[in-house]
């Protein structure tokens, strides 16, 4: 059992995840929700260019706010192992480790594509060789990668949010309930990521069933533990 001073101090931690993983959702939701949503239009090498270079600050702005997003999520991982290693350690660290892998570092390098799509029209002396029909195509095409380099990470994100939906069910802090969603939250992540490479064509459903199962499980245990941190009868276990 812990004591009232222990048992404050997780509340505390539990409570600061919550937080952290609020930010990363405004962040990383303002940045593909709303930055390349708005100024890439897919198969429109023109007009995705255009939009770039007119809104060439907000186009800085998304690159920023996910690059905050995956260092806030490096935190979380390592928070999530602390808290979870009780009800499972092996787990506990296969499922920090897929997070790691998934934002932090895949996430944070397909930063590069999202960079290079403005770089190339950037008007450098060294890129003259090309003319503006040919840049335009480039600055697409890196857009294209990095939309590819984050169904890779969402595949291993995926598969993260079902251990941690597992873990929070086994370890009884929280109502199970969210740990089931996280799972949901899961499968729409593992659907948009296969769904996307092995049967193109269904690229917009799939990712309105991504978007709705997030907000189902992530962002509800973020508020969850935000707002609430663990149930009041949650005893705990000694780290």
């Amino acid at each position: 059992m812990m004591n009232s001073e222990s048992a404050l101090m997780q509340r505390s931690k539990v409570r600061l995840i919550g937080l952290l993983y609020m930010a990363v959702i405004v962040f990383a939701g303002f940045s593909q929700g709303y930055v390349r949503a708005n100024l890439v239009v897919p198969g429109d090498a023109l007009t995705t260019a255009t939009n770039i270079l007119s809104n060439i600050e907000l186009f800085r702005f998304g690159l920023a706010a996910d690059l905050i997003a995956f260092i806030l999520d490096a935190i979380i991982s390592v928070l999530l192992y602390q808290m979870l290693k009780p009800f499972g350690k092996t787990l506990a660290m296969i499922s920090s480790g897929l997070r790691l892998l998934a934002h932090p570092a895949i996430g944070a390098l397909n930063l590069l594509n999202h960079y290079m799509a403005y770089h190339v029209l950037s008007g450098a002396d060294f890129l003259t060789v090309f003319d503006s029909a040919q840049l335009e195509s480039l600055s697409l095409l890196f857009m294209d990668a990095h939309r590819y380099g984050y169904l890779i990470a969402g595949g291993l994100f995926g598969v993260h949010c079902f251990f941690l939906g597992l873990l929070l069910i086994r370890s009884k802090m929280i109502p199970g309930f969210f740990g089931f969603m996280m799972m949901v939250a899961a499968g729409g992540y593992l659907m948009e990521t296969f769904g996307d490479f092995l049967f193109p064509g269904n690229e917009e459903w799939l990712a309105w069933v991504v978007g709705l199962s997030a907000a189902l499980g992530e962002v509800e245990l973020a508020l969850y533990l935000l707002i609430k941190g663990t149930k009041d009868s949650y005893s705990g276990k000694a780290n």
